[in-house]
């Protein structure tokens, strides 16, 4: 066999197997061996404690969804903490005057009408959605605190808190239950539906999109809609709503997603990825902690991870 024909073979097996989409995989495999050796004696692979990580992360799983169908499109939500606080809020102020239903259709509600008037200035008032989501961002997280005089509102009605936080079915909580779903059916429309190839073909090139027929503004509306209302339904994952609730998960979620491979200028996005991503910093946070950094060391090292993931993604976009 000649060089060149080896090359060829080389070349052809680099083209088929492209080691920058297994990234996510191998960096979580290897954290995870990093903690593993390093907290042997501190209780890191204990059942207890790998649980803990799934369940702390499961709520910025399901808003990395979401965003993961933003990004995908091109745009970028920075909205979805202040959306989480507003939703939550609505919710538990709704249940202690009317009730569990009401109280689901105002929280869930909140999140996509929040949604739907970030989508509707992008794609019709046709503002950077980096801009409106910043705008919004400031704007709810003042609604939410006004809403409730700065008090934490407590939700008493257990049925509701079980159902989307709290409580279990077969063994397994209804946390990890709204994860599976939200997973399952977000992969299926992002790969499996004219919906999801529509978003990639948008974020991959907007003009072309919509010379070929696609709808760019309604894909755009569609998907911070879809950002918000997830965002929503982080409302019942606790036992009491705050004003604070949210703020600290944005730059989490934006890690997950591109961290998981979603490229930030879009066309190019992994709901599985998202999902890896987001156990993977759930797990950074949680072995930080049990080695005794501090939360400014905690957020040190995400940042890193974030500009690592920011250099890559733009890197391949470049190609």
């Amino acid at each position: 066999m000649t060089s060149a024909n080896t090359g060829t073979e080389m070349g052809s097996f680099a083209s088929r197997f492209n080691l920058q989409q297994y990234v996510v995989y191998l960096g979580f495999l290897a954290i995870f061996l990093f903690f593993a050796f390093m907290l042997r004696d501190s209780g890191f692979l204990t059942v207890r404690n790998l649980s803990n990580i799934v369940l702390q992360t499961a709520p910025v799983t399901i808003m990395a969804i979401g965003l993961v169908f933003v990004m995908s499109a091109g745009e970028i939500d920075l909205s979805i903490g202040s959306i989480v606080a507003v939703s939550a809020l609505a919710a538990a102020v709704t249940i202690a005057s009317y009730g569990m239903a009401a109280g689901i259709v105002a929280g869930l509600g909140a999140g996509i009408l929040i949604g739907l008037i970030n989508g509707a200035l992008v794609a019709y008032v046709r503002l950077p959605s980096f801009l409106v989501t910043l705008a919004t961002m400031g704007l709810f997280a003042g609604v939410s605190r006004s809403m409730t005089d700065l008090r934490s509102i407590s939700v008493t009605n257990d049925a509701f808190t079980g159902f989307f936080g709290s409580g279990s079915l077969l063994g397994v909580p209804s946390l990890i239950w709204w994860t599976v779903i939200a997973i399952a059916v977000g992969h299926l429309v992002y790969r499996e539906t004219r919906f999801g190839a529509h978003v990639l073909a948008t974020g991959d090139n907007a003009r072309a999109a919509s010379v070929s027929g696609i709808s760019v503004p309604k894909i755009r509306l569609a998907v911070l809609t879809i950002s918000g209302g997830l965002a929503g339904l982080y409302a019942g994952r606790l036992q009491a709503a705050k004003y604070t609730l949210g703020e600290t998960d944005l730059m989490t979620v934006i890690a997950a997603v591109i961290v998981g491979g979603t490229l930030l200028n879009g066309g190019k996005g992994s709901i599985v990825g998202a999902l890896v991503g987001s156990l993977m910093m759930g797990m950074l946070n949680n072995g930080l902690i049990l080695m005794g950094l501090s939360v400014s060391d905690q957020m040190i090292v995400r940042g890193l991870i974030i500009l690592t993931a920011v250099a890559v993604s733009l890197r391949d976009k470049s190609r």
